[in-house]
């Protein structure tokens, strides 16, 4: 049980070193996974769309 106490308090302390980012960046980089995340989307679909159709006239 003491190590299991000890640990808990070791990573209470580590967490308090950790270097948080501010409202600002963490908005920032929030917009930039979500474009990021939305632009392969776009981009997928329409490679699958082109394949499929590519694939459509292959097969006919």
């Amino acid at each position: 049980m003491q190590r299991i106490l000890k640990f808990f308090r070791e990573v209470g302390r580590e967490m308090k070193k950790v270097s948080w980012p501010k409202r600002k960046e963490l908005t920032s980089y929030t917009m930039t996974v979500l474009a990021t995340v939305a632009f392969f989307a776009v981009f997928f679909a329409v490679i699958d769309q082109g394949i499929s159709k590519l694939i459509r006239i292959i097969l006919e």
